[in-house]
Formats: C-alpha cells, structure tokens, sequence
C-alpha cells in the first residue's frame, strides 16, 4: 500500500517536495496551506489587473536540477518579449522555444539592474570603482574608501558579528555607508547584534575585490571560466507573469499527478507519539494521519504546536527565535522623477532597475522594486505607466506594521516624493500587502539553534524544509533544494540528516551525490 505524506506549507518547498515525490516514490502527498493560494512568499499577487511580486525573486541558480525542474514547468522564451521588442534589445533565445507574445507558460530572460540610492544618487550594487562611483562620493570618501578597504584585507577582524563579517569585505568606510543603514532597517537591529551566518549565507564570496575583477574582465571582454558570484550576475530567467505563476502550475501538477492541496488550514497542533509524529490538526479543528510529514512552517511554531512533549530547554530556545515580518506598499504612477542616466533601454525611458536599495537614513523604506522592469506582462499598461512595490521590514505588532493600509500608503508615498523618486500628485492606484515571519534573523536564541535542529532530527517521520522550516535565510532555489533532498532521503538514497545539510555555495547534487 502506498505510503502517504503531510506537507505543511505550499511555498517553494512544499510544493517541490509534493512534486518531486510523486515523480519519484509511491508516496500520496497531501499539502495543508494557511493561505487562500500557492507560492508562499514567493507567491505573485493580482491588484487590479496589475501584478506584484513580493519581494522580488530572480530565477538563478548554480544548481542543475533545480534550473531543469523550472524549465520543465516553464520553458525559456524562444521570441522577444514585447519590450524588448518595441526597444530592439536582445536577448538569448531558446530555438523552438515559446513566444511570449502568444503563449504564458513561458520564462523570460531579464536583464539584472540591482543599485544603490545613497544621498539622492545612484551607486552600483555591488559598489564597483567607476568614475560615477568616485564622482557621486566624492574625493575625500573615495580615499577615506579605499584606505578603509586596504586596512581591512592586512588586519582581519575575528568575524563574530555581521558587522565584522562585511568589513573584512569591504572596509569600514564603505560599510558604515552603504550597509550599516540598510541593515539595521532589515533587522530592526545594528550589525553588531547579529551573528555572520546571514553574510555567509546571502553574500557569500561577494567582496570588493570580486566585484572589481568581475568589472574588469567585462570591461576586457575575458570570459569567466568559474562560477559566477550570484550577485553579479547580468541576466536572469523569470516568469511571465511573476513568481507565483510557476508555483499555481506547480500545484496544478501536483494534483494532476494525484496529490491534493487544501487551502485555508493553518496547523496549530502536531501530536507526536514514541518519537514520530502521529498527526496534526488544523485551526479548524480537522486532524490528518500520515506515515511521513513535512513541515515548511516556521520552527517557532512547529515547536509550539508539539506543546509540552518537548522538552522545556529546547520550547526555551525555540520561543526565543527571532523573525522580521515584511510589507510591500504597490502605488501605480504616470511616470517615475528619476532620470535613466544609463545606457540600458526601457518603456517610457523610466530607471531600468529592478530593485533599488534604499540606504537613506531619512525613511524608512528599505527597497523599491520597479514591475516594469521583472516584466512587462506584470502590468497592465507598461507603455504610459510605471507599477512599484516599496518594501519595508517591521516586526508584527510595531508601529508600521500596526498602521491602517490608507496610512502606510500616505508615508510611502511621502517618502518617494522626498526622495525626488516621484512627483506629487502622480499617484493612480495603491495596495499594501503583508507577510508575517519573511526572514528568519540570526540573534537573540538563535545561537543555541543546534539544540532545536538536533531534536527535530531526532524525530524519525519529520522532514523540515524550505526556509522557515530550517529557520535558514535560504534563497528560493535553496529552499526547493532542501525539498529534494528530503524526498531522496524518503527513498534511502541518503541519510535524514542531510536534508539539513544542503550546501548553499556549491551544487550540492554533483557534489555529494555524483
């Protein structure tokens, strides 16, 4: 008889886990969702006819199987994408692939523009030494810079905070003015509060140094033989219609192939038994018997849920685990006050970045993402108007997140127009969105961590997955890599514990399964 699976959660990672078992086993899986739709975090959201991806999500991954599971969903365009044909860019087209025009199963090839706004200027992300960056820093920080940076390659800090660990990389100076800000707006805490694991795990080999030899083999047109460093790279796939759209037809799939999903079930208990799990329930009061389960749900509450069968040590630490909760404010405009300075084409000439990081100590805002510019099947009408979502980190409770939607659309809006992004007045649409417990944070219990990953290893049919389930920053691509490695571990083929184990700088499947 076949074996049958709970998978908490319909992110990335549920829902990979879902779809990879019933490629691979005989396991039914059953998927229980909070929400009213697939995609989690990652999921894309329809205001109005225009669409939002919440908090922006490029389609990268030095990992194979998990490129040619999104490219068995959603092929690479074979036609230009209507602005890059208005505009006659080009791009690297898939022969016999879809045409974006005719067909929405379809990803799209994006050009990556990711700066910095600091003292109403633009800055490269990642800070590279261009005659712009030297001229918009002027002389004196320039140096100040470069001293700061030769300083911190000779004398090395014992990197135990987040703050050590970015200016072993780029040098006080630098960090004090295009990180420290940022941040703190992120964590609601100063650098030097936080553990290094965040820098490990998103920045990872970025430093200076790489980001001016990456610029200089450009500019040399040399070729780079090794992996490219993921913030530096110049192109990426993304889905016609945002993120989301790949996970709905990954839930199509799924129940295609036999599995199932229901919506609207938040799990609030899960009831163990001689070190499995037996069951969970629902909010609702529904209970669900399984062989194996998977919970992508965040520690915090998973722990919680097992109540007093925990031991109190381990419900401490995990009570303890801090998370930042995340809000995008959507305001569709005319135009943009930003000028395109730069040599890269776009509708209506508007900035051609994707994200902006916001390092102005003055707002609040911590990123602005420009729709257009992810795609233009996002929007409406991306000829005569631009669609931006504006990002803010908070914690659930605290004053920006406590604000009514009409308030915390008025302080966006104020914020752009004093940053000189927008004019007044241009404002024809707004929507602000929430999402609780976006980013796992590295400080107060979660240094003591080892402890809660142990016992729920311990615990022989639980397999904790994606993001919140390891309480891991993971980028998507990491996420669904840990999905993957769960359901081999389901077959035999590795050991339970490697599921924690994923590597995010390597191809983890070569590597350790070649």
């Amino acid at each position: 008889m076949p074996k049958t699976a709970v998978i908490i959660g319909a992110g990335p990672a549920g829902l990979t886990a879902a779809y990879k078992m019933l490629k691979e086993t005989d396991c039914i899986p059953l998927i229980l969702e909070a929400d009213h739709m697939a995609g989690g975090i990652s999921r894309t959201v329809n205001h109005n006819g225009n669409r939002m991806d919440l908090g922006g999500h490029r389609f990268f991954t030095k990992n194979h199987e998990v490129e040619e599971l999104w490219q068995e969903l959603m092929p690479l365009q074979g036609a230009p994408a209507i602005d890059d044909k208005i505009l006659g860019r080009e791009k690297p087209l898939t022969e016999s692939g879809p045409d974006p025009e005719n067909t929405d199963r379809v990803m799209l090839i994006r050009d990556r523009v990711s700066r910095i706004y600091f003292n109403r200027r633009f800055f490269d992300y990642p800070i590279s030494l261009k005659w712009d960056t030297i001229k918009n820093m002027g002389i004196i920080n320039t140096v100040r810079a470069g001293f700061g940076y030769v300083f911190s390659m000779i004398f090395k800090r014992d990197e135990k905070t987040l703050k050590d660990f970015m200016i072993n990389r780029f040098g006080t100076p630098l960090y004090r003015m295009f990180f420290e800000s940022y941040n703190e707006k992120l964590w609601g805490r100063n650098p030097s509060e936080i553990a290094p694991d965040w820098g490990a795990q998103r920045i990872k080999g970025l430093s200076l140094s790489k980001a001016i030899g990456q610029m200089v083999k450009k500019a040399f047109g040399i070729k780079d033989k090794g992996e490219v460093e993921t913030s530096l790279i110049e192109q990426f796939s993304y889905p016609k219609y945002g993120p989301g759209q790949l996970y709905e037809i990954m839930a199509e799939e799924i129940v295609r192939m036999g599995g199932s999903i229901e919506y609207g079930k938040e799990v609030a208990e899960i009831v163990t038994e001689n070190g499995t799990v037996r069951s969970v329930r629902t909010t609702d009061g529904s209970e669900y018997f399984a062989d194996l389960f998977f919970s992508s749900m965040p520690v915090k509450d998973l722990i919680a849920g097992m109540g007093e069968s925990v031991p109190a040590e381990i419900r401490e630490i995990a009570s303890g685990l801090p998370y930042r909760d995340f809000m995008t404010v959507g305001l569709l405009v005319d135009k943009l006050k930003l000028k395109n300075k730069t040599d890269k084409k776009t509708l209506g000439n508007i900035a051609p970045d994707c994200w902006i990081y916001v390092q102005e100590r003055d707002v609040k805002m911590g990123r602005i993402q420009i729709f257009n510019n992810w795609s233009p099947y996002l929007l409406k009408d991306p000829e005569h108007t631009v669609w931006i979502g504006l990002e803010y980190f908070c914690s659930e409770g605290d004053s920006l997140w406590s604000m009514t939607d009409e308030e915390m659309i008025r302080l966006a809006e104020e914020e752009l127009i004093r940053m000189e992004v927008i004019e007044p007045d241009s404002v024809r649409d707004a929507v602000r969105l929430r999402m609780k417990k976006a980013y796992p944070a590295y400080f107060d219990t979660y240094d003591r961590f080892s402890s809660v990953r142990e016992y729920l290893n311990s615990i022989e049919n639980l397999y904790c997955i994606g993001r919140n389930g390891q309480h891991r920053y993971n980028n998507m691509d990491h996420s669904m890599l840990t999905a993957i490695e769960a359901v081999r571990a389901v077959k035999g083929d590795v050991p339970r514990s490697a599921v924690w184990e994923v590597n995010t700088e390597e191809e983890y499947h070569e590597e350790k399964h070649a």
